[in-house]
Order: C-alpha cells, then structure tokens, then sequence
C-alpha cells in the first residue's frame, strides 16, 4: 500500500529502462518505495537502473523482459509482475519510440511497431493492470503521454499520432474507473532532453527528465488527473489548438 504520505511503495514500470521512469523512481525512494518491477526490451540498460535503485536503499528491484509488439503475452506479463509485487501502489507507462516521420523510411511493419511501442502495447497491457487493481480496490495508473498527440505535426506524426491514441485512452480509462478507487493520471510533457531526442534541437519550453519525475510527484501528492510540464503548456497549447491548420503548418518543426 502506499506510504503515510500517499506515496507508492510498490511500483510496476512499462518502458523501464526510460530517462523518465528512472527519475520518477529515484525520486520515490526517497519516500519509502521499497519493491520496483522493471518491464521492458532492454534488460541490460534495465538491470542498470535497478542496480541504482538497490543503491540509493530500495529493497527489491527486478527486471521482466517485455516487448509491446507482441500482444499474446502482455496478459502474462501483467499477471506476472502483479504477482511478483504481490500489491501494486503504481504502474507507471514510460514507453516510448519517436522513430521517423520521413515517408521514404516507413512502411506497414515499422509503423504498427511505432504505433504499438507508443500507444496500443500500452494500452492493453493498462487494461491487464486496471482490472487487476479494481480487484485491489486501490492503486494509480500514470502514463507518459505527450503534447505531441495534443495536436499532431507533420515533423513527428506517427509518434504523435500514437500518443494520441494513448492520451485518449488513458482519458477514457480514468473515466470507466471514476468511483472505483483506482486513479488515473496523465502526464503532458513538451520536449524532454532524453536519450530518445539526442541529437535534436531543443524546442521551446524544454525541460529534463528531473523536471518531469518532480512534476509527477507533485501530481501525485495532490491527486491530479492531468499534468503539464513545464505548466505553461496548458495554456499555449490551448491556444494552439485553435490555430487554422494552414497557420498549423508553417510553424517551425
């Protein structure tokens, strides 16, 4: 269960080997986190972060490998990690693949992979979890969305399009759990300084992963539903969503 201060004590990661997730981690044990399932395709960057977790004094951190490609076992996935955990306070979605939006570098195989990493893996194995803390009569559920999918740009559309799948259905899963004790929240950061967009030009109103892991945390301690980082986002993207798309299209990517 979660700790005196409403902060989880056991925490089941999708995309556990994220810049994101690791810091959102680092960050909880601080607070008491005491057992973390890692789930993910690269076990050695995972087994990294669990190493770092050991060290800074959580008592257990394992790691399961996971491919969102793969929809037969992410039901037993799920299971799996609820069992090693025996209770889940959190499930927190980092995954993310930003891929190419350049027509001449996809085909069908490369965008149902984008689209599964991004969105629909996720999403099926969430609704695993769900059902397994609506048993529990407790837990949260966090997803790593983006403002990528708030309005989707020609510069990144597969990857945006994607997350606006996953921030629509988180949307609509917090909805079907209202009333039940089991909580949803959504997280909207702007470019983020990962390893993910080493290499491309910093957009406006970036941040790093230790903003993002301390504004998760804030969210948690109040119960938010949404989350944006930086803030001021809510507030410009509200604008942008109302601009006509041929004024859309000639923003810089």
């Amino acid at each position: 269960m979660n700790d005196a201060t409403g902060m989880p004590q056991r925490v089941l990661v999708v995309g556990g080997s994220s810049d994101i997730a690791r810091q959102i981690l680092l960050l909880l044990a601080r607070r008491r986190l005491v057992h973390v399932v890692l789930c993910g395709r690269d076990l050695a960057a995972m087994e990294e972060v669990a190493g770092e977790l050991r060290r800074v004094g959580v008592s257990r951190a394992e790691c399961l490998s996971l491919d969102l490609t793969e929809p037969g076992g992410l039901g037993e996935l799920a299971e799996e990690a609820t069992e090693r955990l025996g209770e889940v306070d959190l499930a927190l979605f980092s995954a993310g693949e930003l891929g190419s939006a350049e027509l001449e570098e996809l085909d069908a195989a490369r965008v149902s992979q984008m689209v599964a990493s991004n969105f629909s893996g996720q999403a099926a194995i969430a609704l695993e979890l769900a059902k397994g803390l609506l048993r529990q009569g407790s837990g949260r559920l966090v997803f790593i969305s983006s403002v990528a999918g708030v309005r989707v740009r020609r510069a990144n559309f597969v990857y945006g399009a994607a997350k606006a799948g996953l921030d629509s259905f988180a949307i609509g899963l917090s909805e079907a759990l209202r009333g039940t004790g089991v909580g949803v929240m959504i997280v909207r950061p702007g470019f983020v300084r990962t390893k993910m967009t080493a290499g491309l030009p910093a957009a406006p109103f970036s941040v790093g992963p230790q903003e993002v892991a301390a504004a998760v945390l804030a969210g948690l301690e109040e119960g938010r539903e949404v989350v944006w980082v930086p803030a001021p986002l809510r507030l410009v993207f509200g604008l942008l969503r109302l601009l006509p798309q041929a004024l859309w299209r000639r923003l810089p990517g």
